[in-house]
């Protein structure tokens, strides 16, 4: 998906700038041992991987929700099949059904991308 591509590498990049300056920050400790250095820059990590859960997790949801209506076509052409109508026509009906399930799925997107922006927003503050 080219939206995700692009909210992911947005707000990657700011994610990751904060994450590496962070961790600069923790090696100009000069008092600090190698074990604190260490934990320190696994916190400055964190905020990163949980962007990435978000985001991964969001995506999922949405595939799962595409797959569900896609498999609910399937499910009626089937039904369709076994209820005796001519392949050509079920096909027809499967081509229409699944063209819809885009057409629904593709408007829940600025939705989606408004929520995963707001929620990344939020992470690392």
């Amino acid at each position: 998906m080219i939206f995700a591509g692009k909210v992911k590498q947005r707000v990657a990049r700011d994610i990751q700038g904060l994450m590496f300056r962070c961790s600069a920050n923790c090696c100009e400790d000069n008092q600090a041992s190698m074990q604190q250095v260490h934990q320190c820059i696994e916190r400055c990590h964190a905020p990163l991987a949980q962007a990435q859960a978000l985001v991964t997790s969001e995506l999922e949801r949405f595939q799962d929700r595409l797959a569900r209506c896609t498999m609910h076509c399937n499910d009626k052409a089937k039904d369709s099949i076994d209820a005796g109508n001519k392949e050509l026509q079920v096909k027809r009906q499967l081509d229409s059904c699944v063209a819809k399930c885009v057409d629904d799925h593709m408007h829940l997107i600025p939705t989606m991308t408004k929520k995963m922006k707001e929620s990344l927003s939020s992470i690392g503050k």
